[in-house]
């Protein structure tokens, strides 16, 4: 089929990427590996939390198709690669994913494609990773005889108010002539686009935004565990704070960073800087201070429970909200684990409430799943909550509980004690 896009990756980046488009009447081609996804999709139904059963239907009724055959890049002018960028054990990047695409791409690419990389990456990855790949498996020169640009992903799943159409769109091109048509083709499906010197430019502009979180973040986390010993109620602090008009953002503390972009993207960054020879003292500390925190969390729920007289080993423990991020089904880096896994070590009798999470697995082991959040919290020695999902923090079977720690400052009551 002839295609105006064709999106390689249709995970939490690239199914909204090709949802846009096709309401913006352009032709869109999902390509994944994945071909489990792919019939799901084609037959109607959603995988991504932002995007309905409906939306998917309607997207098949207009002009697009998923599929695992990478022959249809040839047939499109512009490629997307919107596929996953973890981390291996050893906290450098596997770009696996990536190389497979720009392998795929290569081997179908036709004189004049625009080609653009929206996985996150560290700085270098279009010029020196992606383009060799292409140029050497199409015979095709980048910047003569096809584009070739980055434009960093900024989907924040959950969002109601920033969707991938009204946030602004970064794009930097290999050359000034590529970064023009990446330009005219995001402009059919974002409101703004923003054009930077390059790909390098672009790349940077990625982890640096979620560097700058991460730091703040960890920023929080470790005044949260002093504010504590000193007696400071720091979330009344924070709002407080807020109020002066310049010159301060609000961050706030929770029991560890989840999701795709703040546990992994500073490790990009950290990884360049590293091969230059150099520390990258602030991300490095920055990930020590919240990796300490879901041990820190199993340390305030044993005084929690050592007020009562009780001891975490046989002691009946609720936590609430197992995803990365509140109201969504996201449990990529969700912190939830490091926390449930340490008060499984300390002998809690452990349980969880999380309407979004059908099932929770730590190292193999299934925990337990509560059926009623009302007698699950009277049941319980201690509820503590991990994410303030809207049902469960507008749920008044919480004021039934003998005492809650809350790591995210959703709650207030006598029997709540904030980390």
């Amino acid at each position: 089929m002839q295609s105006d896009l064709v999106v390689i990756g249709l995970g939490y980046v690239g199914l909204p990427l090709a949802l846009e488009a096709t309401r913006s009447g352009l032709t869109v081609t999902g390509l994944d590996a994945n071909a489990a996804m792919v019939d799901v999709l084609n037959e109607g139904r959603s995988h991504v939390d932002d995007i309905s059963d409906a939306e998917v239907s309607w997207m098949l009724s207009e002009n697009f198709a998923a599929t695992t055959d990478p022959s249809c890049i040839a047939d499109s002018s512009t490629v997307v690669i919107c596929v996953p960028t973890p981390l291996r054990k050893d906290t450098t990047p596997d770009l696996g994913a990536v190389k497979s695409a720009a392998a795929s791409i290569g081997d179908h690419l036709a004189p004049d494609t625009l080609v653009v990389l929206e996985s996150t990456t560290y700085p270098g990855t279009t010029d020196d990773v992606v383009r060799p790949i292409l140029e050497a498996r199409s015979g095709l020169v980048a910047g003569v005889d096809f584009n070739l640009a980055f434009s960093p992903e900024r989907i924040d799943p959950g969002n109601p108010h920033f969707t991938l159409r009204n946030t602004p769109k970064v794009v930097g091109g290999y050359t000034d002539a590529c970064t023009q048509r990446a330009e005219i083709f995001y402009r059919k499906v974002v409101d703004v686009v923003v054009p930077t010197v390059g790909t390098r430019e672009a790349e940077m502009a990625k982890l640096l935004e979620n560097t700058y979180r991460h730091v703040n973040i960890a920023l929080m986390n470790e005044m949260a565990v002093f504010s504590h010993d000193l007696g400071i109620d720091l979330w009344a602090s924070i709002e407080a704070a807020k109020t002066k008009p310049f010159g301060f953002q609000a961050f706030y503390p929770g029991p560890g960073v989840g999701g795709h972009c703040i546990p992994i993207d500073p490790n990009y960054l950290g990884y360049a800087v590293r091969n230059l020879g150099y520390q990258f003292r602030f991300v490095e500390l920055a990930q020590e201070i919240s990796g300490r925190m879901p041990n820190y969390v199993a340390t305030r729920a044993q005084a929690a429970l050592n007020a009562d007289c009780k001891s975490v080993n046989g002691s009946k423990v609720l936590l609430l909200g197992m995803t990365y991020k509140a109201n969504i089904s996201d449990e990529r880096e969700t912190p939830s684990r490091p926390v449930a896994a340490a008060l499984l070590e300390m002998g809690a009798d452990l349980t969880y409430y999380d309407p979004f999470v059908d099932s929770f697995d730590i190292d193999g082991v299934s925990l337990k799943a509560a059926a009623d959040l009302q007698s699950a919290v009277a049941d319980a020695d201690l509820v503590i909550l991990l994410q303030p999902h809207d049902c469960i923090v507008d749920s008044p079977a919480l004021g039934a509980a003998t005492r809650i720690l809350d790591t995210r400052g959703a709650l207030t009551g006598d029997n709540v004690e904030r980390l």
